[in-house]
């Protein structure tokens, strides 16, 4: 069954069916039919095949009304040839006063006419079958470029709203929280060595001076006196002036 129309199968597909299966999806709201479906994403492909699948139809009646219209034109160009030919007989019978003969030859030659003309009626009418195919091809192709555009556009709505619902599913999750329970304990474990570590130093007093802090503080101690030392003569310097 077809998805906007209930018209014929692929093959055999008349073309009163095929025209009016293109008018539907010509017609066809796909916001309403992507509204009201379970499924979006699918419905959007569905829809996409059978445009796909019905723009084939249309360039295959398209082709064979051409091939039709061919070959009428060359039954047109006999019937030409087969007028004139008549008539040059006609001509003769009438020369050779065989009235009766020319009569006759000028009745076959309006039958040709009269073909002729049916010919390049339904000719006539072929040319409006391809201008309107033409028509629904490209029409048919501007909505197809529409329904990709929309599957493209929904298949990114989609993947954004999965991704949404598996991040609040993991935020909401149990594990979620068991896990930050874990990296607090974790790091509770790691102050606890840290704060041992520093007691540990205390106790055996590995925090006190080396002998050669004790030495270098001496000397920094020296330089110090040394520093003040010379600001007072310095300044002792400037009262005597």
């Amino acid at each position: 069954m077809r998805l906007l129309s209930q018209n014929s199968s692929l093959n055999g597909a008349s073309p009163v069916s095929i025209f009016s299966r293109t008018r539907d999806i010509i017609a066809a709201n796909f916001s309403d039919l992507l509204d009201k479906a379970e499924d979006p994403s699918k419905m959007i492909r569905m829809i996409i095949v059978e445009m796909e699948e019905t723009l084939v139809e249309v360039r295959a009646s398209a082709a064979r009304t051409i091939a039709d219209q061919k070959e009428m034109r060359r039954h047109g160009m006999k019937l030409e040839r087969l007028q004139a030919d008549w008539a040059e007989k006609a001509q003769l019978a009438l020369s050779k006063d065989r009235e009766d003969l020319a009569r006759a030859a000028l009745v076959e030659k309006r039958k040709a006419g009269d073909m002729a003309d049916q010919l390049n009626h339904e000719i006539s009418v072929l040319d409006d079958s391809l201008r309107a195919y033409e028509a629904d091809i490209e029409k048919l192709q501007t909505r197809l470029r529409e329904a990709r555009s929309r599957q493209t556009a929904i298949a990114a709505r989609l993947e954004s709203a999965e991704n949404r619902v598996k991040l609040r599913t993991l935020l909401a999750s149990e594990r979620v929280d068991e896990a930050m329970a874990r990296f607090d304990a974790l790091e509770r474990r790691v102050d606890y060595a840290e704060g041992r570590a520093d007691a540990l130093s205390l106790a055996d007093g590995s925090n006190k001076q080396t002998l050669a802090d004790e030495i270098a503080a001496l000397a920094q101690g020296d330089k110090v006196d040394e520093e003040l030392e010379a600001m007072k003569r310095a300044l002792n310097t400037g009262k005597e002036g």
